[in-house]
């Protein structure tokens, strides 16, 4: 037998660990610079990376806190939620996949509509909550922005919508596609007497959501690095059997193709909307 076989390794003390009393969550890895960043940080940061500026998802909350003047906004058609009527069911029923979600947001549709200030200058407003199904467009989405959009007519007030969305809700199939010609006609009709439409693209904002009235804005802004195109570049190059160029689909390289009109970063955004708002109302 060799010699070293016969060598035991040496038993190592266990040590006390570290930390057992600090809760959970306090620090989190940005994914993009592999940086370690406080979780307070970035949220007195907006959700942004304080050391390479990535921009994280905000929820619908988070979004309309950052954009709107405190205590101004008033939520419109809250009530309103989706039901099956198709009766969709894949590896579960439709209608049992709602309930999970609207209990573990506390909402009933993940699309949110409403009246606000932002720097006094009164719009109204739809968010959408990508945790609320992926932001999925059903018939709820469409309709609020439908309502949206005559809301903004009644009033002479500019619309402002900021999409992140993964497109449709294939569980409503045909009934969610129609919203894509639903929210156009809408917006056509405001567009036609003058009343500015503001759209905000964030990260992702993809499928019937970027088909329809996401690129319908008069002035279109995106976020960062958003994506934002139809289809994923992955089916793209798929179906083409071409590499796609670096950066493709990224909001970066639409404002280089003239397809948004501004990037923006998040901590200007505030700032940027009231002064757009300001002078398309006039």
């Amino acid at each position: 037998m060799p010699w070293f076989d016969s060598i035991k390794s040496p038993k190592l003390k266990a040590t006390r660990k570290v930390g057992n009393d600090i809760p959970s969550g306090l620090w989190q890895k940005c994914t993009a610079c592999q940086e370690i960043v406080q979780t307070s940080r970035l949220e007195e940061n907006f959700q942004v990376c304080p050391f390479c500026q990535h921009h994280y998802r905000l929820s619908a909350d988070e979004r309309i806190n950052m954009l709107v003047d405190p205590g101004s906004y008033e939520e419109l058609a809250s009530q309103m939620g989706s039901s099956d009527p198709l009766a969709f069911e894949d590896k579960k029923p439709y209608s049992e996949r709602l309930i999970e979600v609207e209990n573990k947001t506390g909402r009933r549709d993940g699309t949110l509509l409403g009246l606000a200030r932002i720097k006094t200058a009164t719009v109204v407003l739809v968010v959408m909550d990508f945790k609320f199904m992926g932001g999925s467009m059903g018939v709820v989405t469409g309709e609020k922005v439908a309502m949206a959009a005559e809301k903004a007519l009644e009033m002479k007030r500019p619309l402002i919508i900021v999409s992140c969305s993964g497109g449709a809700r294939m569980q409503e199939g045909i009934l969610s596609l129609m919203q894509m010609a639903k929210t156009a006609g809408a917006l056509s009709r405001l567009r036609d007497a003058g009343v500015p439409f503001i759209s905000i693209l964030t990260d992702p904002t993809t499928g019937g959501v970027a088909a329809s009235y996401a690129l319908l804005g008069d002035v279109i802004l995106a976020e960062p690095k958003a994506l934002v195109g139809f289809a994923g570049p992955r089916v793209i190059e798929q179906s083409l059997r071409q590499t796609l160029p670096e950066g493709f689909q990224r909001s970066e390289f639409l404002l280089e193709k003239g397809l948004i009109d501004a990037i923006l970063h998040r901590h200007r955004l505030r700032d940027e909307l009231a002064f757009y708002v300001n002078m398309l109302a006039k």
